[in-house]
């Protein structure tokens, strides 16, 4: 079953056509890996797929339900109480972590689920602690983001999303920001949701991260997708600007 399906969709910003027709599906437990050159719309994308963008034209489904699509020109949504739930579906890590820098980690875990999902404190709390255990950050529950490293706010970011029990889990260059050391913690991290078969999208710059972990590659440029495939297929059989995009990341 595909979690999300996206059909011909085109985004444009001021007059600049983002976005020239792009389709695209992912099924449950499938890590789908985004790549290109920045600027080819890799970011605006996944921006759309949670709707912080508009679309301009096209179709977005979330477990076979409409999201968002297009009628005579104009965008339509799901009814609020649909969007709603759909809105639960998804948890989005972002480049700059996000967090909140008044709540304490566990307040940053803890807040969207009580707050927007209406679930227990009790219930919330005792998960956030066990997300952040996983995340090797139990004895960071009661610290601010101002107190930790990089790699430790990328992993509470991460930890916040997972405690909305999303099915689909979207990162936008989630180690941009970070050093090479840190960038290896986030990996792992990621790498190991994927043994859980968690279902994400991945907009990256790590090569070899995405050829491990993901069962799907696309390879975005000006807007469109030039190839997509397995790991194998774009890494093994790739055209002459794969093969050259790809080449900047070996020298």
């Amino acid at each position: 079953m595909n979690i999300l399906q996206m059909d011909h969709i085109k985004k444009s910003f001021d007059g600049l056509e983002v976005l020239k027709d792009i389709s695209l599906s992912v099924k449950e437990g499938e890590v789908l890996a985004i790549i290109g050159p920045s600027g080819s719309g890799k970011s605006t994308i996944m921006r759309c797929a949670v709707m912080l963008e508009t679309i301009d034209s096209g179709e977005i489904n979330y477990l076979g339900d409409k999201a968002a699509w297009t009628e005579n020109g104009h965008v339509c949504y799901a009814p609020k109480a649909k969007l709603r739930e759909i809105n639960m579906d998804y948890g989005m890590v972002f480049q700059n972590f996000n967090l909140f820098p008044h709540y304490s980690v566990l307040k940053n875990v803890c807040d969207a689920p009580i707050r927007v999902q209406k679930r227990e404190k009790k219930e919330v709390e005792a998960e956030a602690r066990a997300l952040l255990k996983k995340m090797g950050l139990e004895d960071k529950a009661d610290a601010y983001p101002y107190q930790l490293s990089g790699g430790q706010q990328q992993r509470v970011s991460i930890a916040r999303a997972l405690a909305m029990n999303p099915k689909i889990l979207f990162f936008d260059e989630p180690t941009s920001a970070l050093d090479p050391e840190l960038t290896q913690d986030i990996l792992r991290v990621i790498k190991d949701l994927a043994a859980e078969h968690m279902t994400m999208v991945i907009v990256t710059h790590e090569m070899n991260f995405a050829k491990n972990v993901a069962d799907h590659i696309i390879f975005m440029e000006n807007g469109v997708i030039v190839q997509e495939g397995t790991p194998e297929e774009l890494f093994e059989q790739s055209g002459d600007r794969l093969k050259e995009f790809l080449g900047k990341y070996e020298e």
